[in-house]
């Protein structure tokens, strides 16, 4: 009984910590705080802020509370200008994007600053935010400013959980992949090449892919440099028949290139005395074996995992 609640507190373990990577990553790649930087730098006064749906309470409140409003309604300049800045609007109307789209005005495209809207679209979008920003801020009795950004942090908290949700099957294999393009993004290794989400030109010559068999591959001329197996499973039943697929993985990458360094993670709730047996007669196919819990948890082991691979 004692075992198996270790082995549940493990997967709920990991799982949160996983979840909690995604959010943190998705809190970067939205520029959250980025885009609210560069609206506050707005000059709001020199804008025209007539018909654009904006009630007359909602604008007095905000005004006698000293609160620049370019920072609370949308203004079609500012969506023009300002890539990214109709997420922040549609973020404070507390609205998703899915809904939105239902109503005729598809933000992805420029809340994913692919393309800036017309100013007839643009218009239409203030319009309609301000509307259910006006709504929202006539409903309380007193406005404080940092109130908006929990209104911003609801909505894109609900917006990461929609997307957490599409890939929560493979949380551990995630967090993985989250915490190697975090170190990708923070040492710029990433090359402005790269064309897909997949496959990372690093710019030297090297490529790094996140795929299947191997999940994660450093890649010069489609060689194989390092290749790692991620291996997330923690029920002891199956774990032989895990490790059984992961090796053959490895091995295939070692007939590719001899010299190549393969990497096997697996959480160590999951390893059995038979496992270890298994892996003690692999050495040959196996350069490192990392736990799943020391990479995503202990900072040392994060380090050794990026030495190895070379990031």
């Amino acid at each position: 009984m004692a075992e198996s609640n270790q082995v549940h507190v493990e997967a709920w373990s990991l799982d949160q910590l996983a979840k909690s990577i995604f959010f943190h990553r998705k809190l970067h790649e939205w520029k959250v705080l980025e885009i609210a930087d560069q609206i506050d730098r707005v000059r709001g006064e020199e804008l025209l802020w007539d018909d654009l749906n904006i009630s007359e309470k909602a604008w007095s409140k905000v005004i006698h509370r000293g609160i620049k409003p370019v920072i609370v309604f949308a203004h079609p300049h500012v969506l023009q200008t300002i890539p990214g800045s109709a997420g922040y609007y549609r973020m404070l109307a507390l609205v998703s994007q899915k809904s939105m789209k239902r109503v005729g005005l598809n933000l992805d495209p420029y809340e994913a600053g692919r393309s800036i809207p017309d100013t007839s679209t643009a218009t239409a979008i203030a319009r309609h935010l301000n509307r259910i920003v006006s709504a929202l801020i006539e409903a309380d009795e007193k406005i404080d400013a940092r109130e908006f950004d929990l209104w911003r942090g609801m909505a894109a908290g609900a917006q990461a959980q929609g997307s957490w949700q599409n890939t929560k099957g493979e949380s551990a294999e995630k967090a993985i992949r989250e915490i190697i393009l975090q170190r990708l993004q923070r040492r710029k290794l990433i090359s402005e090449r790269q064309v897909s989400a997949t496959r990372i030109d690093l710019g030297d010559g090297r490529t790094l892919v996140f795929a299947d068999e191997p999940d994660i591959a450093v890649l010069r001329d489609d060689v194989p440099l390092v290749v790692v197996e991620i291996k997330a499973g923690i029920d002891q039943a199956g774990v032989l028949e895990r490790i059984g697929a992961a090796l053959k993985s490895l091995r295939r990458a070692r007939q590719e290139n001899p010299g190549s360094v393969t990497v096997l993670v697996l959480p160590d709730v999951a390893m059995t005395q038979r496992a270890r047996a298994d892996l003690s007669i692999n050495t040959e196919i196996i350069s490192h074996l990392c736990s799943l819990k020391a990479i995503l948890e202990d900072e040392h082991e994060r380090e050794r995992f990026f030495q190895i691979l070379e990031l």
